[in-house]
């Protein structure tokens, strides 16, 4: 199984599931800019705890690995909990979204995207990829992110809202990573 695969299992199952998704992370940057390897899939799910059984049936023992207890407790303290396909060595985050204003905006500007040639998922939109990518570069300091960010801000160009993204990069705190992304491709320009 490829992460494409494996992207296609998600969200046939989640959708299958009406669990409301979206892709996000660096699968969701490479769909809204240029490829680049990765070994996980980011999924924001809300999932509600009479979902569970039915999601850990969707991801059966021994092909996945789903601790059950982990899914409780993340969906309990909206936290994360993994997917874990052993034979590929693949890994499915599901960050089950935040009760707040920004995690439950980030949920309705889902985007439809293509997965491959016959899958078509809900995709983080690029601001909210920027966004929380440069929430992330802030925490750990993470070049790919920041090159990730300039993909998607380069492929996307004018379609960017610049007023959403300065306005939420503010609310966040992240405006200072904004602005140094920005310089950065500003002098690559010249």
């Amino acid at each position: 199984m490829n992460e494409k695969e494996l992207a296609k299992k998600v969200i046939t199952e989640f959708e299958t599931l009406e669990i409301p998704y979206f892709i996000t992370g660096s699968m969701a940057s490479m769909a809204l800019s240029e490829p680049r390897y990765t070994n996980d899939i980011d999924i924001v799910a809300d999932i509600s705890h009479d979902k569970i059984m039915s999601l850990l049936t969707a991801f059966p023992s021994p092909e996945f690995y789903v601790a059950e207890s982990a899914v409780r407790e993340a969906v309990a303290q909206r936290f994360q909990f993994n997917i874990i396909h052993p034979e590929s060595g693949l890994k499915v985050d599901v960050m089950i979204p935040a009760d707040d204003d920004y995690d439950r905006l980030r949920m309705s500007r889902k985007v439809q995207l293509h997965v491959g040639k016959d899958v078509t998922g809900w995709f983080s939109s690029a601001e909210d990829v920027i966004l929380k990518k440069l929430v992330f570069f802030q925490l750990g300091g993470s070049e790919k992110h920041l090159r990730d960010i300039s993909g998607v801000l380069l492929v996307q160009g004018k379609k960017i809202d610049q007023d959403f993204l300065d306005h939420w990069a503010e609310k966040l705190g992240v405006s200072e990573e904004l602005q140094l992304v920005r310089r950065k491709l500003s002098e690559r320009e010249q």
